[in-house]
């Protein structure tokens, strides 16, 4: 069996975006990629209807809110940043691996639960090509 590659998914936050990420990667190329998620200021928490609308396509993720400096040590195939640039500050990777920017809208802004649909899917839609064509 191949061993699967790492990804590291960066926001300031760590409640939304890069959670999303994290978890359909997980769900949905896990057999290729192991996917991680943090922040440069994590919020302490997962925001509720990022994790609605995991459940809404047969996700159930726990996980948690984390900062940058846990995941300093570790090496990763590809780092992406998800935050809107334009918009926010995007933490800066300066471990070991491949760096991607690609942001998406934060859906916590508007706390519109169609806005997080529209991430999950722009997310699913938008990124997962990006890591298919990394891994082959």
């Amino acid at each position: 069996m191949t061993q699967r590659r790492k990804v590291l998914f960066l926001c300031t936050g760590n409640s939304c975006r890069s959670q999303m990420a994290e978890a359909l990667v997980n769900a949905k190329l896990g057999n290729t990629w192991q996917a991680f998620s943090a922040g440069t200021k994590p919020a302490g928490f997962v925001h509720p209807k990022a994790l609605a609308v995991l459940a809404e396509i047969g996700i159930q993720h726990l996980g948690s809110s984390k900062h940058v400096d846990e995941f300093r040590q570790q090496d990763f195939d590809v780092v992406i940043t998800v935050c809107d640039s334009a918009a926010e500050e995007c933490p800066l990777w300066l471990g070991k691996g491949k760096r991607i920017h690609h942001g998406f809208p934060d859906p916590a802004k508007s706390d519109n639960l169609e806005d997080f649909r529209r991430v999950r899917d722009a997310i699913e839609r938008e990124l997962f090509p990006i890591l298919n064509e990394l891994a082959s």
